[in-house]
């Protein structure tokens, strides 16, 4: 039976990968995601998990290794964070157009510069269209559950992608959280044999990825981009077995008092829940305030968004961006959420703002700032021409 451990959720995400039985670990080191593949050394050192860690010089090394061990038929994991993940830049794009179902954590945090070790999403949005399904976390026991579950979603037959599961660094990689965590017998058969159809074999050799000229790349990426929309259909359905095997249901869009909600503030990742208590507080007051959480990443889930947000009694929806879109006018999730809804007749007002970058703490009152940012838009008839910076020093 499933025993409730107070958990570092790092170590936490680490033992959700030994329990899937990856096969190869491709590590190297980056703060804050370092005590993941520390702990999976730990496990393989000890006789735990029989894999193969793979300790490289970089994180392009890293992602390149966990590419070529998925291919050759093992499930393959590794994670970092930030610079790292510019670095593997390169190889997540082949990553996914190569159909390698390599799953990958992400325990998120500022790129630089300057040199910035804490939490927010500019290193993630780096990688909006890399074609990797992106899901969020927001805290300990989803980071647990989205890990093990990504293996299942990943290398499905009809899915063949690759997966990256986002958690905050710091404020939820290194707190220790009371954390449901399996048992191997529990949850023996959930994830089937990894058994890729298109494996690389020394005794059928074959080429991956050559050339693709122009008479055959736009076919290419089109497939691609068939393949990730299509996931849905399976993410669905594994995170329904997950609900029906362990109790536990995750959804693409997850809502908070948003069904009279006339405010509604959108959030990705930790701050879903203290924004959470903010509206727990100011409905005391009277205040029609919600919180809807955008889970799913990519692929986008367009309809959701539709069914919770164009509604009569939603007047404004408040995007909140934990980075900047460097010489745009709209926030990289703001501009997802405001296409997604434009050719509805009843969408609400969107509007964006940004916080939290490079780790800054999110005050109530700036959280109550960016709800009442929307009530004056929907009182003023006027969408902010440009994102507001909230918490901004002047």
């Amino acid at each position: 039976m499933a025993k409730r451990v107070g958990i570092e959720v790092a170590i936490a995400i680490a033992e959700a990968a030994a329990l899937a039985e990856v096969e190869v670990v491709s590590a190297y080191p980056i703060t804050p995601q370092t005590h993941i593949v520390e702990h999976l050394a730990e496990l393989v050192a000890d006789g735990e998990l029989n894999a193969e860690f793979i300790t490289v010089e970089s994180e392009h090394t890293a992602m390149s290794a966990a590419l070529g061990a998925s291919l050759a038929g093992a499930r393959a994991f590794t994670s970092t964070s930030s610079q790292g993940l510019a670095l593997m830049n390169e190889i997540v794009y082949i990553t996914s157009s190569m159909r390698a179902p390599v799953v990958m954590a992400l325990a998120n945090r500022a790129l630089s510069a300057p040199i910035n070790i804490w939490n927010d999403h500019s290193d993630v949005m780096n990688e909006r269209d890399t074609g990797w399904i992106s899901i969020f976390a927001n805290n300990g026991q989803e980071a647990y559950d989205l890990t093990f579950m990504a293996f299942k979603i990943g290398e499905h037959p009809d899915v063949l992608l690759p997966v990256m599961i986002n958690f905050d660094g710091f404020l939820l990689t290194h707190v220790i959280e009371p954390i449901w965590m399996f048992e191997k017998d529990e949850v023996k058969g959930f994830i089937p044999p990894y058994n890729h159809p298109y494996r690389l074999d020394p005794k059928n050799p074959v080429t991956m990825g050559p050339v693709g000229l122009p008479e055959i790349y736009t076919e290419v990426k089109k497939q691609q981009d068939v393949a990730i929309r299509n996931s849905r259909r399976i993410i669905d359905q594994v995170w329904k077995e997950f609900e029906e095997n362990f109790g536990r249901r995750y959804q693409a869009v997850e809502t908070y008092y948003a069904d009279d909600a006339e405010i509604i503030l959108l959030t990705q990742g930790s701050v879903t829940e203290a924004a959470q208590v903010v509206v727990d507080e100011m409905r005391k007051q009277g205040k029609k305030w919600g919180v809807v959480e955008l889970r799913l990443w990519r692929p986008f889930p367009f309809e959701d968004l539709k069914d919770v947000l164009c509604r009569d009694n939603v007047k404004c929806v408040v995007v909140l961006d934990r980075a900047i879109s460097f010489g745009g006018q709209l926030g990289i999730v703001m501009s997802e959420v405001r296409s997604a809804l434009y050719h509805e007749s009843n969408r609400p007002m969107v509007v964006g703002v940004t916080s939290g970058l490079g780790g800054r703490d999110i005050k109530f009152d700036e959280y109550v700032r960016m709800f009442e940012i929307g009530e004056e838009a929907y009182r003023t008839g006027k969408e902010p021409e440009e994102v507001i910076i909230v918490g901004l020093r002047e």
